[in-house]
């Protein structure tokens, strides 16, 4: 049952379970799922297990901004690399995912990376054009206050 939604039963059985004092152990054994999936449940539904240590969540939604962005020939670099790993035989179905996701974010990101040139190129001529009217507009009051 990796990855798929638990059913609202079974969330409430787990609260009631962790309410009356169960450790992961027998809970998992009552809701017939792993330690780890009772331990990763109860934390995202803010519970504790009693007696359970610390869990690591495996998912994070931090995300680490860098300062520049990656070039197109370093997304190619990385599309090229993730091609080649998918063409090797006996990789199982999580790495085959990542591999296919990493060939999608390279996807959007050469789309996106355009889009943001494209921007920036329009963005360099709009101030161009300000200095320029700025300009004429300066040359235009001198003009009229003659």
């Amino acid at each position: 049952m990796k990855g798929k939604p638990w059913p609202v039963e079974k969330e409430r059985q787990l609260r009631e379970l962790v309410a009356s004092g169960a450790d992961a152990g027998k809970i998992a054994a009552a809701l017939g799922k792993t330690r780890d999936a009772i331990l990763k449940k109860a934390q995202r539904l803010g519970l504790e297990v009693v007696g359970a240590t610390k869990f690591t969540p495996t998912t994070s939604s931090k995300l680490e901004l860098n300062a520049e962005l990656i070039s197109i020939e370093e997304a190619l670099k990385m599309l090229n690399a993730a091609l080649k790993a998918l063409d090797k035989p006996g990789l199982d179905k999580a790495e085959t995912l990542r591999l296919r996701t990493i060939i999608q974010g390279v996807k959007t990101y050469k789309e996106l990376f355009a889009d943001y040139v494209n921007y920036r190129g329009l963005e360099a001529e709009l101030l161009d054009l300000r200095e320029k009217y700025a300009g004429l507009a300066e040359k235009s009051k001198g003009a009229s206050a003659k």
